[in-house]
């Protein structure tokens, strides 16, 4: 089981990147672009590091992101009873 002080990095890396796509989604002026860019970049450099991919894929996989950043739902199943839907949290993201 891995430890949630294991995947810090993951943590930081991803809030970095949400800053860095909603601030590119609604900054006009060109120094804050380039600041956006730039946490975008220090993003990548920690996801590369932290998974041992190539950072020029990761950046790709960023780039890609456009828009203001909203939560994404994984799904592997479903249940229903009634009126209700069963939601199961993963164990280690709490």
């Amino acid at each position: 089981m891995v430890k949630s002080s294991n995947i810090r990095w993951l943590d930081w890396s991803t809030r970095l990147q949400t800053i860095a796509q909603n601030g590119l989604t609604f900054a006009r002026d060109p120094y804050d672009l380039e600041r956006y860019r730039a946490i975008r970049q220090l993003a990548a450099e920690m996801l590369a590091e932290g998974s041992g991919l190539k950072i020029t894929t990761i950046l790709g996989l960023l780039e890609k992101e456009t828009d203001y950043a909203t939560p994404k739902v994984d799904v592997r199943g479903v249940v229903f009873r009634d009126d209700k839907l069963l939601l199961v949290r993963e164990r280690s993201v709490g």
